[in-house]
């Protein structure tokens, strides 16, 4: 990934950022001087979302791809401020910075695997990440932002930091979905109703599938009530079998054969993940979103056992972005209701409140101005 950052900067921009140093160690406000390479832009952050991996990074000790210390943050959304050479046409626009960044120039981006490009750059894991006043990115795969005053387009009525929960909480659930060939009248079901599973139950709900929300929190599934949750399911009070019993009734009552039956982990823990294993039949497809370094114990003959497939999901591919923002700005999936802004100089006490599942929903970071 050198060769994105190896060109000459350009006179650099006095920025500031939130520095982590050690695993659960309070972040601090450090300064720094940042200038974007030839191919690159800083972009000055409105919002940047905070996600369970960088919970996993803070808390859990998952180790990043960049030494620390290093900004965290990769839900991004803001202005290009400046821009390096072959970069300028982004000077001046809105934008969400994708949080997977493939370079596009390698094997497996040519052969359309740019989710596994060798060269990604993740911002808040390879780079530093958004949680600050700027975050230095390459232009490459930049989300252009339409004009949000125009109501034509904007017909939600969003602002720029709501968007930043796109570049990862709705993008990488709406890749899942695309992955899978997800069509009207299918099955899909959520095991996880929380950030990334809230919203891939929206746009399952958009794309015209039959969904079916699991979740061990009455709140998350009452919260979608409205918003294309069409079964919830409390894992909290039902088993294992009773869960099960009422997918396949609901399956039955609208004449959806398990071969078009498309589950998802979305819950990022072992129990969620083998509730969705278990959730297989004949044909039947396993989206694994969430992530929990936790081991789980499968049979995994299973899968041959029922001709069933089970893919993993990393990021969203750039090219998807435009689509899964539109989504957003004609109000077919809903934001507000699911975010929450808090100012990025209470980071340590939201990454505390999050930990300790005090907060319900996506809490975007903003700087003050």
């Amino acid at each position: 990934m050198l060769y994105l950052f190896s060109s000459e900067k350009l006179r650099g921009m006095k920025i500031e950022s939130w520095m982590f140093r050690e695993p659960g160690a309070p972040m601090a406000l450090e300064e720094r001087e940042e200038a974007p390479a030839s191919g690159e832009v800083l972009v000055r952050v409105a919002g940047c979302g905070v996600c369970h991996t960088d919970l996993g990074f803070f808390y859990d000790g998952v180790p990043t791809r960049h030494p620390l210390p290093l900004a965290l943050g990769h839900e991004i959304s803001g202005t290009v401020v400046e821009a390096g050479e072959g970069a300028e046409a982004w000077a001046g626009k809105q934008v969400v910075v994708p949080a997977v960044i493939p370079c596009g120039r390698c094997r497996a981006c040519k052969d359309g695997e740019g989710s596994i490009c060798p060269h990604q750059i993740f911002p808040g894991n390879d780079v530093h990440g958004g949680f600050g006043t700027h975050v230095r990115v390459p232009a490459a795969g930049l989300c252009a932002v339409p004009d949000l005053a125009d109501p034509g387009v904007n017909r939600a009525g969003l602002d720029l930091p709501a968007l930043s929960v796109i570049a990862d909480a709705v993008s990488t659930p709406y890749q899942a979905l695309l992955r899978c060939e997800l069509r009207a009248g299918d099955l899909a079901v959520f095991v996880g109703a929380g950030g990334v599973g809230g919203f891939g139950v929206q746009l399952a709900a958009a794309m015209g599938a039959h969904v079916v929300a699991i979740d061990v929190d009455a709140a998350r599934l009452e919260a979608l009530v409205d918003c294309g949750a069409h079964l919830r399911l409390s894992a909290s009070e039902l088993d294992f079998r009773a869960l099960k019993a009422s997918v396949k009734e609901f399956a039955s009552e609208h004449d959806v054969p398990t071969w078009r039956w498309r589950i998802f982990d979305t819950s990022g823990t072992p129990a969620g993940q083998a509730t969705a294993f278990g959730l297989l039949g004949k044909g039947s497809y396993l989206g694994v979103i969430g992530y929990t370094p936790k081991k789980v114990e499968l049979r995994l003959s299973n899968l041959m056992a029922l001709d069933a497939t089970a893919r993993g999901n990393w990021g969203c591919l750039p090219e998807h972005y435009p689509a899964a923002v539109g989504f957003a700005l004609r109000g077919e999936i809903r934001l507000e209701p699911f975010v929450e802004r808090r100012p990025l100089s209470s980071i340590n006490q939201t990454f505390a409140a999050v930990q300790d599942h005090q907060v319900c929903r996506r809490v975007i970071l903003t700087p003050e101005s």
